[in-house]
């Protein structure tokens, strides 16, 4: 029997360090609170029945089980059940994602809109005679539309920064880039936070699309 379960041990051992690693990193953030960067390369050194060690980054930590395993037959369940939990606790989604999505069809028109106005709108000179927006685009033919752009100026670019701002930092970075596994300040993230930034609500819903996607995907799979 003990050499069963040691035999089994290794498999569990080397089974997770193999396929989850992203289960044993969850473990140490959510029951150890360690920082997502903490918690990188993970390895599972050992499991008994009451706990487990893992260590990450130079560190060693034991995450015990409540209640301890009547035998290692029951890991699966177990580690399963703490992954969920793990996931609920740190408000993440066990749909992860790898890649960006850039714009499609009305989409990229829209990109390409708010980005003009963004670029004619960022000072309020580019509105005044001998200005190359002004000349290049000939807003002399436009005399009611130049003055009330050089006079509200301010306001629209600081409408426009608040706005996408406040959408690519809350609503596509917090909200969702964090919960479904985009590494903070990774090349990923930059990508959908700056052009999400210019474009605005169009990167979070096309992000939501996505995710919609792979969970259909994960369903299917699973029937």
């Amino acid at each position: 029997m003990a050499d069963q379960d040691q035999s089994l041990k290794a498999f569990i051992i080397k089974h997770m360090n193999t396929d989850h690693t992203r289960s044993l990193s969850l473990y140490l953030r959510a029951y150890c609170t360690i920082s997502s960067r903490a918690s990188q390369s993970p390895t599972l050194e050992d499991i008994r029945l009451t706990d487990m060690v893992i260590s990450a980054q130079g560190s060693r930590y034991t995450i015990p089980f409540d209640p301890p395993l009547q035998s290692l037959s029951e890991t699966r369940a177990r580690v399963v059940a703490m992954h969920k939990d793990s996931l609920h606790r740190l408000g993440l989604s066990d749909i992860t994602v790898t890649e960006y999505v850039p714009p499609q069809g009305a989409q990229y028109i829209g990109f390409v809109i708010v980005l003009a106005a963004m670029v004619g709108y960022s000072r309020q000179g580019n509105f005044l005679p001998g200005a190359l927006l002004y000349e290049s685009v000939g807003l002399a033919r436009f005399p009611g539309f130049t003055e009330l752009s050089y006079k509200y100026q301010p306001w629209v670019i600081g409408a426009l920064v608040v706005s996408h701002s406040f959408e690519a930092a809350v609503l596509l970075g917090w909200m969702r880039l964090r919960k479904h596994g985009v590494r903070l300040f990774s090349g990923l993230w930059w990508t959908w936070i700056l052009l999400g930034f210019l474009e605005g609500a169009p990167a979070w819903r096309r992000f939501d699309k996505l995710v919609k996607e792979k969970e259909e995907g994960e369903h299917a799979k699973a029937a």
